[in-house]
């Protein structure tokens, strides 16, 4: 790696005949060249994926129309019909397409942040101080800021606009044919959903990205830092889970206590977090003050802080607002550190 090869220089000369300078090629040189070859592999990967859950999720999209459709004209659209013989098939067709969405599609968006973290954003530095390449790149002309911005942007623009596609069209699936389809149910604030879901996938990725980098950055060895990102990512998702419910403020609704009803139920598709009953003195005893105490004969009311599901665009806003902080912090220090080690 020379300083024509990040400058592009070299490229020039060659052109440049006996009777002047030629048309220049029509390929990209300098340090977009050296980053697009770097990234090959991590664009043709992100093209194939895409294209593979394109078709898997229109696949089910018009398998459920389909579906729907027959099911519309033979009257089954009823659930009270759906033991009848002509209705069974059909629900079991849309069956099968919803369970491929939550039990195959979701899981593998919901995982996707975590593998960009570790295969791509680990790797991107890392490797490059365990080969030993970033002393050549340290020696350059080119700046190390504009060579590390040159990767990081051909990654990001590779990667995060696919994931952004991709979360579109699994959010419209559910949209279309889960939620609102004959024989769905999926609520939105499921452990598994609510990632796969609208800005979810892009706030993770992005954030993922960034965190790989600056693991590889500090780890400096390529082993390490895909296990270091990866447990990393699954910790920030386990404690973003944690705090999830504080995001937004809950709605506190209190209701008459029914004992059938097994105490407070939030409404449709809701996130309950938490609930217990009223006692005659206006005291709130939390869950599980029944089996422990025997006094719910007492009980006047029960009460439940919940989210409707109204509040999933507002708690996704916050939460992608603090992702994205995190990961301009991340990439801010990996940028310092670079231009610490060349000066």
């Amino acid at each position: 790696m020379s300083t024509s090869l990040l400058s592009g220089r070299a490229a020039q000369g060659s052109a440049d005949g006996p009777t002047g300078p030629t048309r220049p090629a029509r390929r990209p040189t300098g340090l977009l060249w050296l980053a697009l070859r770097q990234s090959r592999s991590a664009i043709r990967v992100t093209a194939a994926l895409l294209v593979l859950a394109t078709v898997v999720l229109l696949a089910i999209h018009f398998v459920v129309q389909d579906r729907a459709g027959v099911m519309e004209q033979r009257g089954c659209l009823d659930s009270s019909f759906w033991g009848e013989r002509q209705c069974w098939p059909l629900i079991q067709r849309i069956d099968l397409a919803a369970r491929v969405f939550t039990d195959l599609v979701q899981p593998a968006v919901f995982a996707l942040p975590v593998v960009l973290g570790m295969f791509l954003g680990g790797p991107l530095l890392a490797q490059e101080y365990e080969r030993g390449t970033i002393r050549l790149v340290l020696a350059q002309s080119v700046a190390p800021r504009r060579w590390l911005a040159a990767r990081l942007a051909v990654a990001g623009l590779v990667v995060l606009p696919a994931v952004g596609v991709l979360s579109l069209l699994t959010t419209w699936v559910w949209w279309t044919d889960v939620i609102h389809g004959p024989a769905g149910f999926d609520p939105p604030f499921q452990t598994s959903t609510y990632p796969a879901l609208g800005l979810a996938p892009f706030a993770w990725s992005l954030f993922g990205l960034a965190l790989g980098v600056l693991v590889g950055e500090l780890a400096r060895r390529t082993v390490t830092a895909v296990l270091v990102s990866g447990v990393l990512m699954v910790f920030a998702s386990v404690v973003m889970r944690l705090v999830r419910p504080y995001l937004w403020p809950v709605v506190d609704a209190v209701v008459p206590y029914d004992e059938s009803m097994g105490g407070f139920m939030q409404p449709t598709n809701a996130w309950l977090v938490e609930r217990g009953i009223v006692l005659p003195d206006g005291t709130r005893a939390p869950d599980g003050y029944c089996v422990a105490s025997y006094e719910c004969d007492e009980a006047v009311g029960a009460w439940g802080h919940y989210h409707p599901v109204s509040h999933f665009v507002p708690i996704q806003l916050v939460e992608t607002g603090i992702l994205v902080v995190l990961a301009v912090i991340a990439l801010a220090v990996v940028f310092r550190r670079i231009a610490r080690a060349s000066g």
